[in-house]
């Protein structure tokens, strides 16, 4: 580990505290902090993957994602944000090159938010488009830089042709926060300090150089710019690994006071019972993480040797990010359960915690479908062998 990297999580740690007693503040936010995005732009969250030559950290993806769990063990809210956040300086690699000169003009701790929904039309125009659009799940949009979303391009209102036969020509693109409307949208069960609003546009227009096309090719050279979708998941699964860590240290902490649930014969420590949960809960949780390290140390081999990009390693990571957020909410499921009724006030740290990984654990990245991919690639890779 670099010794940016080990500067960045002595920060984390020094923080800790103080973020983490803001959790109750965050939720009925519903979005963190100016003061904390502050602190979390200042030790250098949002430059994590901005290359050294702009003033970014550029880290090596290993570090980054140990970065991303102890933020995650702070706060899911704050964990996200910073996956986001963080995550989508390595997404503006792809960007035109003088648009990326614009984007860090005035340094590297840019944040960028955005929605992976093709929820908008781009017609074409003089010079460039009108967008219009409705983009759900902008995490951080509220404190977002820039602002990105993806369009089914248009002429004369018919859909343009793309490259594969019977689909629409479709592009992401960007524009400063500040020319988007932000709807207060965001109402639900958990992750609520993400403030993931709808962010939308109405016939506004969007430069030919502001549109870029997310299958790159990257505009930076570098191991963390050349396989972007390959590295996304593992973000997602690091994030959810520290909710995970933070839901049994929470309930061992409980433990510990000499807490003894009613009717129980004794205090939970010396109930075998209990001690057998804990157990399994933390063999869950070394497997886990021990997944999730060899998945990162793997993409990030082929990342420096140039062969990251390809389908077989997209799967395999969505495949491991799958399975770790699945086996993060039956660890947070049961430290929640063995919290007892303590775990059920809003005052309970586990109870959030259920929430937020429940939350985390309906996106698309990390949903059970997922396995599907796996499963067709698996059953096609055995049909070659045989012909």
């Amino acid at each position: 580990m670099s010794e940016t990297a080990h500067y960045l999580l002595a920060e984390i740690e020094r923080l800790a505290p103080s973020i983490g007693a803001r959790s109750a503040e965050i939720e009925q936010l519903g979005y963190i902090p100016a003061d904390i995005v502050d602190e979390l732009r200042r030790i250098g969250i949002f430059r994590m993957f901005v290359p050294r030559e702009r003033g970014g950290l550029e880290l090596d993806f290993p570090d980054a994602a140990e970065a991303i769990t102890a933020l995650g063990r702070i706060d899911g809210s704050i964990g996200w944000t910073a996956m986001i956040g963080g995550g989508s300086s390595m997404f503006t690699a792809l960007l035109p090159k003088d648009l990326y000169d614009d984007v860090y003009r005035h340094g590297p701790d840019v944040a960028v938010a955005g929605s992976a929904f093709l929820s908008g039309t781009a017609e074409a125009t003089a010079g460039g488009w009108k967008v219009t659009g409705r983009w759900p799940f902008a995490s951080g949009c509220l404190h977002a830089d820039w602002i990105l979303g993806l369009c089914v391009m248009q002429e004369d209102g018919k859909p343009i042709a793309g490259a594969v036969e019977g689909t629409p020509l479709t592009k992401a693109f960007v524009l400063p926060a500040s020319e988007w409307d932000i709807e207060d949208s965001w109402h639900v069960i958990g992750l609520q300090g993400t403030g993931s609003r709808h962010v939308t546009l109405q016939d506004t227009f969007v430069p030919a150089g502001n549109f870029f096309d997310l299958r790159g090719p990257a505009c930076l050279s570098g191991p963390l710019y050349n396989g972007i979708p390959q590295l996304i998941p593992l973000l997602h699964a690091a994030n959810n690994l520290g909710m995970a860590e933070a839901a049994m240290k929470e309930v061992v902490a409980l433990a510990t006071t000499g807490h003894r649930q009613q009717r129980a014969s004794g205090a939970m420590r010396d109930s075998e019972v209990f001690q057998l949960e804990i157990g399994r809960i933390q063999a869950d949780i070394r497997a886990a993480r021990a997944f999730l390290r060899a998945q990162v140390a793997s993409h990030w081999d082929h990342a420096l040797a140039g062969t990251l990009a390809t389908n077989e390693l997209l799967v395999e990571g969505a495949q491991m990010a799958t399975w770790v957020t699945a086996t993060c909410v039956r660890i947070v499921d049961s430290c929640y359960a063995l919290g007892g009724s303590t775990a059920i006030y809003e005052t309970s740290a586990l109870q959030r915690q259920l929430r937020d990984i429940h939350t985390a654990a309906q996106h698309g990245m990390v949903q059970q479908r997922m396995f599907i991919t796996g499963g067709a690639l698996v059953l096609d890779q055995a049909r070659q062998r045989e012909a």
